[in-house]
């Protein structure tokens, strides 16, 4: 196992991070009907992990990721805690709701949270979480007191995690890309002001669909290239450890077209990498919709259909009056966006027959 630094902490974390959701038990939506391992298990799956030289774990409150984190306290009792990077999140944007789970999250896992992260921030929250008493103010004090070894901003969306760049109350970031959706990663990989930060990469087998296309090996070995702390892998099974942390990887290279190519197999993927440039005048995420697209095709036809049932009517009766076309303005793979959000619409419209 490699090394990496985590930003400014002066602690160095595992290359490869140990992702808590598939050790989690109960009826979840996100659980593969195959996890649900009991807590001694659990524990063991851990322990391989930390025996192949994993020292970073991540988890979040129960009511985000069902018992995970009560399992890893258990694990935590097993080893030399000194050993250890822990990083915990919660949904909440509120100062004093946060500072309440902090709290929480201790109890449930027998110490103090290396990194705590303000889980799910977007556009519709960030103001408050930055706030003067918000969120990240609480996790601020918590630092001070010593009840959290530092701070973190977990996101899905560049401007939120360029703003938490600026901060200086933030030491670590969390966001996500793989080797298909890596618009957001080569922005960071640009961007000066993200050099001083721990960075957390989530989203490396795209919740496991371009497991198939793709082998893990190479999923972790296209990201390598990216200057991340950690990359975060889901975990369930023994063997899902062992095929993650058993070995080193090279790192490796795959064009976005090489990757598009692989995917041709099965559908015909939207080339769209998600770098989040194609601002709407209607205020739609267009690069949601277009994802959503691929994961449909994918094999994530419920949970993807499911989404684009909450927006896609509008984003294509806007997208057809539209004339300004701004989205295409800034887009890296040069889409005719119209074009695809029809195909969206289509693909909506074939499967409510």
């Amino acid at each position: 196992m490699r090394y990496r630094e985590l930003g400014k902490t002066g602690l160095k974390i595992s290359e490869l991070g140990f992702g808590t959701i598939p050790i989690l038990s109960g009826r979840v939506p996100v659980l593969p009907e195959y996890f649900s391992p009991d807590t001694q298990t659990a524990v063991a799956i851990m322990k391989q992990a930390f025996d192949h030289g994993c020292n970073f774990f991540d988890t979040a409150i129960l009511e985000e990721y069902g018992d995970a984190e009560i399992k890893l306290g258990e694990f935590i009792k097993t080893v030399d805690r000194g050993r250890l990077v822990i990083s915990d999140k919660a949904r909440f944007y509120d100062g004093a709701q946060i500072y309440r789970e902090v709290l929480r999250s201790a109890e449930h896992l027998g110490t103090a949270p290396d990194i705590y992260f303000v889980h799910q921030v977007d556009e519709s929250n960030v103001d408050e979480v930055f706030a003067k008493g918000g969120a990240l103010d609480a996790l601020y004090d918590l630092k001070r007191e010593g009840k959290i070894g530092f701070t973190g901003i977990a996101s899905h969306y560049y401007n939120v995690l360029y703003r938490a760049a600026l901060d200086e109350r933030v030491d670590v970031l969390q966001g996500s890309g793989n080797i298909l959706e890596r618009g957001m990663l080569d922005r960071i990989r640009a961007e000066e002001a993200f050099r001083g930060k721990g960075f957390i990469l989530n989203k490396v087998y795209a919740a496991g669909l371009l497991i198939g296309p793709f082998s893990p090996a190479e999923l972790i070995g296209g990201v390598l290239e990216y200057p991340f702390s950690s990359a975060l892998l889901g975990i369930g099974t023994f063997e899902q450890e062992e095929e993650a942390f058993g070995r080193e990887y090279p790192v490796l290279h795959f064009s976005f077209e090489e990757v598009l190519d692989r995917l041709r197999g099965d559908f015909e993927p939207i080339g769209c990498d998600r770098c989040e440039r194609c601002a709407c005048p209607y205020g739609h995420e267009i690069h949601t919709t277009l994802r959503q697209f691929n994961y449909f095709c994918l094999g994530k036809e419920y949970w993807a259909i499911n989404k684009l049932k909450m927006d896609l009517e509008n984003t294509y009766e806007h997208c057809c009056a539209c004339t300004d076309r701004v989205c295409m303005k800034d887009c890296t793979r040069h889409l005719y966006i119209p074009e695809e959000i029809a195909r969206v619409q289509r693909l909506l419209n074939s499967f409510g027959k």
